[in-house]
């Protein structure tokens, strides 16, 4: 008796969902309560209310006009034929999650050309020197697209080309929020601060991105170039040395560790 209880709740509840244009949970509020009707056994009064029931939502889904967009067929209801209504609640839920899907696809193609022109947009900005426009057309990306950490990243490395590099960095560490073990971030926000001069800062960063992957020979050799702006010869061969250890072909690498041990040997 409880399952009837809730076949009538779920298929009195239609009317209502289709007015807050929740679609699919209606449909599917059909389906489900058709399902447990079949499964019942009734009395005739309670035969005669559902049946009146089931016109009812049946009539709600064909005056309702988003329905009828995705699916144009009349959706028609003879008493005692639950099932053939069940299986058309069947296919009108695949043709709304198939509508669903291409409105998701397509949204996401738009916000994705959104970004595309708003970012080509500050980069223009940036090109014409119009630090103020484009930091405005990068802040409100920013606010559209908040968790996008490589957006956030390649807004960053815009602004480094720049020669932004105050701005570079407070969008880096705003990436870094949002996302805390991304080595990459670390690195780049090393090389931001190395060309800030900020070197006490840039080596805090290159140590914590060494933490997390103390085997990519590239950030020991960035360090390197940090200590070569330093001055800070020792430091400079060790992190030589430790990129070479880790790839023996990286010439880069066994040049800087050449040139400081040049400069330790004075």
């Amino acid at each position: 008796m409880s399952e009837l209880v809730n076949a009538r709740k779920k298929l009195n509840s239609v009317t209502t969902m289709l007015k807050k244009g929740k679609y699919m949970a209606a449909v599917q509020s059909i389906h489900d309560g058709l399902i447990l009707f079949l499964k019942n056994s009734v009395m005739k009064g309670e035969r005669d209310e559902f049946e009146e029931i089931i016109f009812k939502v049946t009539q709600s889904l064909n005056n309702d006009k988003k329905i009828r967009e995705v699916y144009p067929l009349v959706i028609s209801y003879t008493p005692g034929q639950e099932r053939a209504l069940l299986d058309e609640m069947r296919s009108l839920l695949q043709e709304l999650q198939s509508a669903l899907n291409d409105q998701v696809q397509g949204d996401m193609q738009a916000m994705l050309a959104k970004k595309a022109s708003e970012v080509a947009k500050g980069q223009e900005q940036l090109d014409n020197q119009n630090w103020d426009e484009a930091k405005g057309t990068f802040d409100q990306l920013v606010k559209d697209f908040g968790g996008d950490t490589d957006l956030k990243a390649d807004i960053a490395d815009r602004y480094l080309n720049a020669g932004r590099y105050k701005e570079a960095f407070h969008m880096l560490e705003d990436a870094l929020r949002d996302d805390p073990n991304a080595i990459h971030l670390y690195n780049r926000i090393g090389m931001v601060l190395r060309k800030m001069k900020d070197y006490e800062t840039a080596e805090k960063y290159y140590l914590k991105a060494l933490t997390l992957s103390s085997e990519d020979e590239y950030l020991h050799y960035n360090l390197g170039r940090l200590y070569y702006d330093w001055k800070k010869w020792p430091q400079m061969a060790q992190s030589a040395q430790n990129a070479v250890m880790i790839n023996s072909g990286f010439d880069e690498a066994a040049k800087m560790l050449k040139f400081a041990r040049k400069k330790l040997s004075q």
